[in-house]
């Protein structure tokens, strides 16, 4: 990630020209280590700021986020001091990735205060902490460091604020400082710079060793390199965003990085809106597999489960191949009884079942009689047959657990919104595999199958989970629309509501099936389709679960067609 202190500053200066003078109206916080501050006149645009371990930040956002039923203690510290109070400065420390916020607000008693948001954008310390600025005193964090974790430096209420430790290396932007104690030095490697100066991260470093390597005196250190560098910085409001080959995005920074080698890049005149789009798709991911954590080990548990029942009983199976021999031995002891003789041990019959008419070897218990040994082999016979018949009845059923526990971990791993997690919860609720828990009464609205319009003007819907698959196929669609589901893997129904399909629009519904599947990751991916009413569910069937016939199948590649989703 190149959210390093040369980037932070161009954010420091986008915010300082944006809400300085500006008052705060309202304050929540989503996430337990995210707060989003709105601001009087600033409309569908708030500050967001996040301490989260993987992805600490902060931007102003265009996003939404659902608020918890009951705000948590921090964010009603920050409503208390803070809702009204007016921005009087925004500043960076020593080019690092640590920044306060100085805030003015009138207290209980008619007197202004000031009061400082201090921010610590430093991976897994991050944090954000209210200080009252007269007398330095901690009002409250997000992330409370107490002394098991820190003994030096202790982040609790009414505790006195301790600076983090500032880094010894020099800030590229103190024009005050000498630049001799590096003159001289040699490069050495890409990481020279980073270790050198404050706040240069590893690939802007790089970006700095790759320029400078050409140069004549390369390998000694041109302090006016850096300045002129960061100089070209401040001039240009462009800021980039890096993506492979395949498009997925490889890094993003507030100037172009040709050292990283990257397939295309899309720029944005706003940093801030780099930060919204890059952190959109990659900070929701994480939380919604954050999120989706317990159900995913829930039913990967009772995959595992299936499975193990599933070999048990094929084994079985496998010992019940020996039931016919059982049965073959017993009709000829039953058609040679006269001969045999209690106490023996061994009789050798005909075997007059086989086509050769081969002489066959039978055990015989010799403290039976004859008719005893006979029921005994009918006996193991009968049991296998019984054993065979529950064991393939089970297996059935084992199968179908199977099949449905993949398509919930399936619609799992899909989900986009924090609804649809909630969704799989009350689908496996209702299933069985979740117990369930009272709500506080309030009523949640549930998710809607995707909709997506194709390039022909045609409406194509997608399941999210097997609740909206059994709703789109047996409720939501006519009987001659058009039905998709990828060839035995478990993914979402979809449904095209049109009579008469045309070749474009069958394609791209094929692709989005294939998108939203288990093969989602594949190359190619066999999609079958038929009219509605060739689908039918099988009266006890879990929910998603249905048969079809007189299907055709088409191959496709798993990917999300460039058309219009209206939700």
């Amino acid at each position: 990630m190149a959210f390093d202190g040369i980037f932070l500053h161009k954010v420091v200066q986008s915010l300082s020209n944006e809400l300085i003078g500006r008052k705060i109206d309202k304050i929540n916080q989503p996430e337990k280590d995210e707060i989003h501050i709105s601001f009087r006149n600033l409309k569908k645009i708030k500050l967001l700021i996040s301490a989260s371990s993987s992805y600490p930040r902060i931007h102003m956002t265009k996003q939404t986020k659902p608020n918890p039923d009951k705000a948590p203690m921090f964010c009603m510290v920050l409503r208390k001091y803070l809702i009204g109070g007016k921005i009087l400065n925004i500043k960076q420390y020593n080019s690092d990735r640590f920044l306060s916020m100085d805030i003015e607000t009138t207290d209980e008693m008619g007197f202004n205060s000031v009061y400082t948001l201090y921010i610590e954008i430093m991976g897994r310390h991050s944090n954000i902490t209210l200080v009252r600025s007269r007398d330095n005193k901690i009002m409250d964090c997000i992330k409370h460091i107490t002394p098991e974790i820190n003994t030096v430096r202790l982040l609790l209420p009414n505790v006195e604020y301790v600076f983090p430790p500032l880094s010894d290396r020099i800030d590229p932007y103190d024009t005050t400082s000498s630049p001799d104690n590096i003159l001289g030095n040699p490069i050495g490697n890409s990481s020279f710079y980073s270790k050198t100066f404050n706040g240069i991260g590893k690939q802007f470093s790089k970006e700095l060793y790759t320029e400078n390597i050409s140069k004549e005196n390369f390998d000694k250190v041109i302090y006016e390199d850096i300045l002129n560098k960061l100089s070209q910085i401040e001039d240009q409001n462009v800021s980039y965003i890096f993506m492979d080959n395949n498009g997925k995005v490889i890094d993003f920074y507030c100037c172009d990085l040709p050292s990283l080698k990257y397939t295309s890049a899309k720029k944005f005149e706003n940093i801030n809106d780099l930060l919204d789009e890059y952190y959109a798709v990659k900070d929701k991911q994480d939380r919604l597999t954050s999120k989706a954590c317990s159900l995913t080990k829930l039913v990967k548990n009772n995959i595992e489960r299936c499975e193990k029942k599933q070999k048990i009983l094929n084994n079985e199976l496998s010992d019940c191949l020996k039931k016919e021999d059982y049965k073959i031995k017993g009709e000829l002891l039953t058609s040679y009884i006269h001969s045999l003789k209690q106490g023996e041990k061994e009789v050798t019959l005909q075997n007059y079942y086989s086509e050769n008419l081969e002489e066959i070897k039978i055990k015989l218990d010799p403290l039976k009689t004859p008719s005893e040994n006979v029921q005994s082999y009918f006996k193991k016979y009968n049991k296998l047959k019984k054993t065979e018949s529950a064991a393939n009845e089970q297996l059935e059923k084992n199968t179908e657990e199977l099949d449905y526990l993949n398509s919930v971990l399936t619609s799992i791993i899909n989900a986009e919104e924090y609804t649809d997690i909630e969704d799989i919860r009350n689908e496996l609720v209702e299933s069985g595999y979740v117990r369930h828990t009272r709500n506080n009464g309030k009523k949640k609205d549930k998710s809607k199958p995707m909709h997506f319009i194709s390039s022909d003007g045609i409406s194509i819907y997608v399941g999210k989970n097997n609740i909206q698959n059994d709703y789109l196929t047996l409720k939501f669609a006519d009987k001659r629309d058009l039905w998709l589901h990828t060839k035995n893997i478990p993914g979402s129904h979809v449904i095209v509501k049109a009579f008469d399909v045309p070749d474009t629009t069958l394609a791209e519904a094929a692709a989005l099936a294939a998108y939203y599947s288990k093969g989602k990751n594949s190359s190619k991916v066999d999609v079958d389709y038929t009219i509605v009413k060739n689908v039918k569910k099988p009266s006890g069937a879990k929910p998603g679960m249905v048969i079809y016939y007189t299907n055709s199948t088409i191959v496709t590649e798993p990917k999300e067609p460039d058309i219009e989703k209206v939700r």
